[in-house]
């Protein structure tokens, strides 16, 4: 097992503040970040490998960039449901949540039951996870049957109404990676598209707009 301190200290030795004032322009508003980015972090991650007492070191460190790199140590089958709550409570930026939802919690085995837990949540980062974890299985789970994908889209029906931006975008993108995955769900994808407009909030049109450019253009490949 890798010890948290040599990590931490290589982490500070990247130090950028350049990087830190970078953020601000993608919407990450962190306090106690380092600026490194996303190669270096993976650098480090490859020379540690999965570890997951590390990851969870790491996250309570309260760095920014070490608890991005926490969700690249950590081991999807053994994170428990109570850490993985622990860390979505946490979730005080998008690129963290997505670190986290996207290339780890997806993979867990409770991810299904935390997408439904989470999506009821009024937090909104915690929100954005669940979707953001459609999103991950959407892309990553190449042997799940449709069926998994279509009982996603009445719970992005549902959720359309939220017009928080972090939430609206995850909906529309969990929508978008849902009908990418053949021609049967970009089919479904579109009719669940043409219901979110149907609901006539601003962010539903939205969501559905910008969905339906991208699925039908596909569609009529």
């Amino acid at each position: 097992m890798a010890s948290l301190k040599p990590v931490i200290a290589q982490m500070l030795a990247l130090r950028n503040p350049e990087g830190v004032a970078g953020m601000k322009r993608f919407g990450i508003f962190a306090t106690n970040a380092l600026g490194l980015s996303t190669p270096q972090l993976r650098q480090i991650a490859r020379t540690v490998g999965r570890d997951q007492q590390l990851a969870e070191e790491l996250w309570q460190s309260g760095i920014h960039d070490a608890r991005i790199l926490a969700s690249l140590v950590a081991d999807p089958v053994a994170i428990s449901r109570a850490t993985m709550d622990r860390w979505a409570a946490d979730f005080n930026s998008w690129d963290v949540c997505d670190a986290c939802s996207y290339q780890l919690f997806d993979c867990t085995p409770w991810a299904e039951s935390k997408i439904r837990k989470w999506a009821k949540d009024r937090r909104e980062f915690v929100r954005r996870a669940a979707f953001a974890m459609m999103a991950g299985k959407s892309v990553h789970d190449k042997k799940a049957p449709d069926e998994v994908f279509l009982a996603y889209l009445p719970l992005l029906e549902q959720y359309a109404f939220d017009d928080r931006n972090f939430v609206r975008k995850a909906v529309n993108w969990a929508l978008r990676a849902i009908g990418k995955r053949n021609a049967a769900l970009c089919a479904a994808a579109i009719d669940s598209a043409e219901r979110i407009r149907a609901q006539n909030t601003a962010p539903a049109r939205w969501i559905a707009a910008d969905a339906l450019r991208e699925l039908r253009a596909r569609q009529n490949k």
